[in-house]
């Protein structure tokens, strides 16, 4: 299960495997400028281990923010607090509790939840994670414990205090009622809890295993009120409206599940002053508007009913924006820099369907996917062709493995497919850009069906090798945009013109979930989870053990060689052994041809009216408009006075 910011899961147990292949890897000083500084700890014996006292924690150590720092560096410590910021929302929603694996919660029903560390932030590091709810952690260096010394002044919003019994009964909670493969692979890394005193709790962590991304997988675990769950008898297995109590900087003021969503800041919230808040949580209130379709939403933003829009169709920011209020410049378009990997986004292949076991059909497929012709034609040549796991990012593969990643590969022995190590990573073919359908890909993409024992019938269909229909499902949300329906359904056309009959499902975003979750499809779009190093998630995205049932593979991928990297992955020792398996990792899920990659925007698309303002340079791996964003007053009066607002 994800919790908020960290993913946990089983891993494979795999004996330790000769490192002799590890070289230094000169692309891994991309990873980070400052990788190499030293983080403020200190060290002391005990029990014969060096126990490490630090106010956050990284896994290599290198912490770029001192004990004594006042604020990160990307926000504006003296942003002014007060205003509205509103967004929307599209579909439908029933629950409030998007822990549970039923019905549909909004993200802001996570935002009351503080953890033991906070959670956005930073948002210009990767893998520094800094004390919140607690002031200090303590671990040896070999992380088998670890033990959180916690703020005791922190306080849920009805006054009472956040103690260790609180996190304790947090953990345990989700282990008891929460998703299958979170808790089944927590039980197995994590086997025991201990509260100390009222402010001190200390986990201990399972020998034999990786213990990589345990300590940030605890200290990212929501803090929940003991006291609240015992008084209402509420399960987290089960959908609720009104939630628990929490710690933020934001209380729920207002659900209505059909119309909208409001949050108000906390004037009592405890943690106003810290470190790691200054500059952020900036908005007394951020609401949310729900709508059926984005042609409603749109013309409300028109409106003024919201105020802010990340937008993510390519027409409506090449065509649709074109109205007064962008003329006059009471709204505001920017196209803001985005340093993350984009989301590994495409159509998806249900690996249990028995006409995806073989490779060559799922090829064939992809092969009749003109991205080309789409862009051009339909997405204004406004994005471009996603083939990694993790595009743009020091960890994509590309050509043949060599170095420290073919050395690695090669200690793999036979997991690892000859073709794998001989051949270039895979990359989506190139079509022609002028007519839709293909004509040099679909001989491709013929020949692989009929090798695989996919012909074309005497009704130009194409049967089975068992002799029945070639029938697929595709399921696709009605949430989604116009311009990507119209994308899928002409995927379809050429799938259709190549013999393949396929059911073009559109269905409600409640439907969408359900079926979705019982993997109740051949084909459907969605995306993984990017990744710019390794963790225990890594497994609960493309793992055997929970491949059956996982929320977060919705391929369900289950390979034995996946299984060795992620484990391997995790013990790696530096910074580039891990560069060098994590581009062994994307090169491997590439060739394992999950899915069929769509298509990526290098940068933040936003609208939004004239009263925001953000820093001057936006950090790599948030837009942060609803964390570090703040509100003009002077600017919003000038606009509703002019009329633009009300």
């Amino acid at each position: 299960m994800t919790i908020r910011r960290v993913h946990v899961t089983t891993t494979v147990t795999a004996k330790s495997r000769d490192r002799s292949w590890i070289k230094p890897l000169a692309s891994a000083a991309l990873l980070s400028a400052a990788a190499l500084l030293t983080s403020a700890v200190t060290a002391r014996s005990a029990d014969e281990a060096d126990v490490i006292t630090s106010h956050g924690y990284s896994f290599y150590g290198d912490l770029d923010y001192p004990a004594d720092f006042t604020h990160f560096d990307y926000v504006n410590p003296e942003a002014p607090k007060g205003g509205e910021l509103a967004i929307s929302f599209i579909g439908t929603l029933d629950s409030m509790n998007p822990y549970s694996g039923k019905g549909r919660a909004h993200a802001f029903s996570v935002y009351p939840y503080e953890s033991l560390l906070a959670d956005a932030a930073p948002a210009d590091k990767y893998g520094q994670s800094y004390c919140l709810l607690c002031k200090s952690v303590e671990y040896p260096e070999d992380k088998s414990w670890v033990i959180f010394h916690m703020r005791p002044e922190a306080k849920f919003s009805d006054g009472t205090p956040v103690t260790a019994h609180d996190i304790a009964f947090s953990h345990n909670l989700l282990l008891d009622q929460g998703l299958k493969s979170y808790a089944d692979a927590v039980r197995k890394r994590i086997p025991k809890v201990e509260v100390i005193d009222d402010h001190t709790i200390k986990f201990y962590f399972a020998d034999g295993i990786s213990r990589r991304s345990l300590i940030e997988q605890v200290g990212g675990v929501p803090a929940w009120s003991k006291k609240w769950f015992d008084e209402t008898g509420q399960k987290l297995s089960e959908n609720w409206i009104e939630g628990p109590p929490g710690s933020g900087p934001y209380i729920i003021d207002e659900i209505d599940l059909s119309r909208r969503l409001v949050l108000k800041r906390n004037p009592d919230y405890w943690g106003k002053d810290l470190p790691v808040n200054q500059g952020r949580h900036n908005f007394d209130t951020l609401r949310v508007e729900i709508f059926a379709d984005d042609t409603a939403a749109f013309e409300a933003f028109k409106a003024g009913e919201y105020t802010f829009r990340a937008e993510g169709d390519s027409k409506k920011w090449a065509s649709g924006y074109d109205f007064p209020k962008v003329d006059s410049g009471a709204v505001k378009l920017e196209e803001l820099p985005n340093g993350a990997p984009p989301s590994p986004s495409g159509i998806i292949f249900n690996l249990a369907s028995p006409d995806f076991q073989d490779r060559r059909v799922r090829e064939a497929l992809a092969l009749t996917f003109n991205f080309e012709w789409s862009n051009e034609s339909l997405l204004y040549g406004l994005f471009e062709r996603r083939a990694s796991f993790t595009q743009n990012s020091p960890l994509m593969a590309t050509g043949v493995p060599e170095g420290a990643e073919r050395a690695f590969l090669d200690s793999l022995g036979d997991l690892v497919p000859s073709e794998m190590l001989e051949e270039e990573v895979y990359v989506p073919a190139t079509s022609e850009p002028s007519r839709l359908f293909d004509r040099r890909n679909a001989r491709k993409a013929a020949a692989l069906l009929e090798k695989a024992g996919y012909p074309v019938g005497s009704d130009g269909k194409r049967v089975t090798p068992e002799g029945a229909p070639f029938e697929l499902d595709f399921l696709f949300s009605s949430s989604s945009s116009p311009t990507t329906r119209g994308v899928m359904e002409n995927f379809v056309n050429n799938l259709e013109s190549l013999g393949v009959a396929v059911n073009f499902e559109v269905v409600d975003t409640a439907q969408y979930t359900s079926r979705e979750r019982a993997r109740d499809y051949d084909l459907v779009v969605d995306s993984y989870t990017s990744f710019l190093g390794t963790g225990t998630g890594l497994a609960q995205r493309f793992g055997s053990e929970a491949a059956e049932y996982s929320l977060f593979n919705p391929a369900g991928l289950a390979s034995p060689l996946i299984d060795s990297i992620i484990e391997e992955s995790l013990r790696a020792e530096t910074r580039e052994e891990e560069v060098a398996i994590m581009t062994a990792l994307d090169r491997a899920l590439r060739h394992e041809f999950i899915m069929i990659p769509l298509w990526y925007n290098p940068d933040h698309w936003v609208a939004y009216y004239d009263q925001f303002e953000h820093p001057a340079e936006i950090p790599p791996y948030s837009l942060g408009y609803l964390d570090f964003w703040w509100y003009n007053e002077d600017k919003a009066k000038a606009l509703r006075d002019a009329g633009a607002l009300r």
